[in-house]
């Protein structure tokens, strides 16, 4: 009997222990249950849609799963082509040798998407400060030895002080 209850222990604990792994390496619960839910309320009349906790569990496993399968199939493409860094077009390929052709053009769509979000934000980013700076006029002012020199104007002092506390911000967190 003392026996029995030791092996139920031991599986317990295994049991445990695989939770624990399965919630380390998992997705994030929240972004799982909202994935779901848009998704069963695209596809269901019903608006009150709930979720077990234990669905929620095989969905993001369910997931974390095909993401591994999908990786590893990637990376083998990748090292067939004697490359050492996954990119998009290994992504698709895999999809196609793991069978999943009919997600190639929504992921396509997605990332041309991303790609052009990504290079807004890039080309409003680019406009640094410094470079701001020298596009704006400065006003002459005289430096008290009868010779005109250049003030930059309030708002480049604005520019700068706005920069300088960032930067000390930057340094903060750094700590």
């Amino acid at each position: 009997m003392a026996e029995i209850e030791k092996q139920n222990k031991e599986k317990e604990k295994v049991v445990a222990e695989t939770t624990v792994q399965i919630d380390q390496e998992g997705l994030p619960k929240t972004i799982v249950r909202r994935l779901v839910k848009e998704k069963l309320s695209q596809l269901s009349t019903d608006t009150d849609i709930s979720l077990l906790r234990d669905s929620l569990l095989a969905f993001s496993e369910s997931a974390r799963i095909f993401i591994h399968y999908l990786s590893a199939t990637a990376n083998d493409i990748c090292k067939e082509s004697k490359r050492q860094t996954i990119n998009a077009e290994d992504v698709f390929k895999a999809l196609e040798e793991i069978e999943f052709p009919e997600l190639i053009e929504p992921l396509k769509a997605s990332l041309e998407g991303f790609r052009e979000k990504n290079s807004k934000r890039k080309s409003t980013s680019s406009k640094s400060p410094e470079s701001n700076k020298k596009a704006k006029l400065k006003e002459p002012v005289e430096n008290g030895k009868g010779k005109m020199k250049e003030q930059p104007l309030d708002n480049e002092n604005e520019d700068a002080q706005a920069e300088e506390e960032v930067n000390e911000v930057d340094d903060s967190v750094d700590d």
